[in-house]
């Protein structure tokens, strides 16, 4: 289910009503019902791809079982990985794989084409099968007990707000709150959710849909505009991918909240990290958090001789871009992410912060590396991406940037700069400035209704869809 969308308004409403009017001593009632729920909002994609969902929860279900009682652990979450990852292979690199095998046959005189698949990448794919692989491994390393009760283990795949782009949850964060009794209702957290609906659904419908209509219009033709309308797009389209993950995430997070459940933590202002390695600990935090457990530390992490330390680094980044997308231009993101962070490591940067004057240039280089990154994870193919870079950098370009082209830009500016100063506040001054945690309740429900009101006159309605929901 889509938080933006009409449709949210109107069911979830009855989902939390209908979710608690279940008594609370009856858990697995309470269970059953949302794995219900869960599915027949996934089937309401296309019914089909719900078998992938069911067959993805009972492979990883036995195999953590068989983890736990034979001797073959590792031969066992060897064959658990390899056929959990299938799906993920034939729905979103099998036509990347084919394609440059090809290619690569044709160079050297062999003519062999496989058929391509026209087949849709199924909702959410990437993030319920690396939750699933997540905890094969932890139950393989002894950091989560496979979980007997079939049920459980299903919500904790399918749990209808994380489902569609995340947070990627553990199982010791969530299968334990599904086990235990849950109090009837928890007015706190429920607040608090609803809080997180309001600012995520600001973040997503006044900032990252209003900036996505200058993007959109300038990278999608970039031929016909200058290199620095160019890089303007690309300092806005990373403020739009924040605020659109960011704000889908705060979001799911709210759902759970004001169900009575704590999901994981997936941003902590990005924008302000002073190194591409303080960046990975804000962004995504979900994936990185995935990442460390189940790609570096296997790898053997930093307990190992330094050179070894970067190579896992470098690779556990490459295993980034690939899971971003089949595409050679997601694998150079990731590369390029890796490569920061060896250079980081290699000079002692990804520490030094230098006082607030050096922590504030080092925020700036940081943000403008990772908007360079974003020219290969934003542009279709890596010709592309050299070309708009070849044109951002060319001098005999006028300097014009275009502005008519932003639509309602009091708008755009309002949204971005309530972002940032947001943002600002929570990462320098958390306990000053209060509005929505004020204790005034006239402050608190001013805010409410100024942040609502801005959300239904600068909000744009009908994009329907989150950025990292085709991941």
């Amino acid at each position: 289910m889509v938080f933006n969308s009409f449709n949210f308004i109107i069911v979830f409403p009855i989902i939390f009503i209908l979710y608690y009017v279940i008594p609370a001593k009856h858990r697995k009632s309470r269970n059953m019902f949302l794995l219900f729920v869960s599915y027949l909002l996934y089937i309401q994609w296309k019914p089909t791809y719900s078998l992938i969902l069911f067959g993805v929860t009972a492979i990883t279900y036995f195999t953590a079982l068989a983890i736990e009682n034979t001797k073959h652990k590792k031969l066992s979450l060897t064959i658990g990985i390899l056929l959990t990852l299938l799906p993920l292979f034939f729905f979103k690199y099998f036509n990347f794989i084919n394609d440059n095998l090809s290619s690569f046959l044709a160079v050297i005189g062999l003519n062999s084409h496989l058929p391509g698949l026209n087949w849709a990448i199924p909702v959410g794919i990437s993030f319920f099968t690396f939750q699933s692989i997540g905890y094969l491994c932890d139950v393989y390393y002894k950091r989560q007990v496979a979980e007997r009760d079939f049920l459980t283990y299903a919500l904790f795949l399918s749990f209808f707000p994380s489902i569609l782009a995340g947070p990627i949850n553990k199982a010791s964060l969530v299968i334990p709150q599904l086990k235990n009794l849950r109090p009837y209702f928890d007015y706190r957290k429920a607040v608090e959710g609803l809080k997180m609906i309001l600012w995520g659904m600001f973040m997503k419908v006044v900032v990252a849909d209003r900036v996505a209509l200058y993007v959109d219009t300038v990278l999608d033709s970039y031929m016909n505009y200058t290199g620095t309308s160019c890089m303007l797009a690309f300092l806005l389209y990373s403020i739009q991918i924040y605020a659109d993950f960011a704000g889908y995430s705060l979001m799911a997070i709210g759902v759970g909240k004001t169900l009575g459940f704590e999901l994981t933590e997936n941003f902590r202002r990005p924008c302000f990290a002073f190194s591409v390695s303080d960046f990975w600990r804000r962004w995504h935090i979900s994936l990185s958090t995935w990442l460390r457990y189940c790609v570096y530390f296997p790898l053997g992490g930093s307990r190992c001789s330094k050179l070894c330390n970067y190579r896992n680094i470098f690779l556990t980044f490459f295993v980034s871009g690939i899971w971003h997308g089949a595409n050679w231009t997601y694998i150079v993101w990731g590369c390029i992410h890796g490569f920061c962070l060896v250079v980081e490591k290699i000079t002692g940067q990804h520490k030094c912060e230098y006082g607030w004057v050096g922590k504030s240039i080092k925020i700036i280089i940081t943000f403008l590396l990772v908007c360079f990154s974003r020219i290969f994870f934003r542009m279709p193919s890596l010709a592309d991406a050299g070309s708009i870079i070849s044109r951002m950098f060319d001098p005999t370009l006028p300097l014009a940037i275009y502005i008519d082209k932003v639509p309602n830009l009091p708008f755009t500016v309002m949204g971005v700069g309530l972002l940032i100063l947001k943002d600002f506040r929570d990462e320098f001054m958390p306990d000053r400035f209060l509005l929505m945690n004020n204790k005034s309740c006239i402050i608190r429900w001013t805010t409410y209704v100024c942040v609502l009101f801005m959300i239904l006159v600068a909000g744009v309605f009908g994009s329907d869809q989150f950025i990292y929901a085709n991941f």
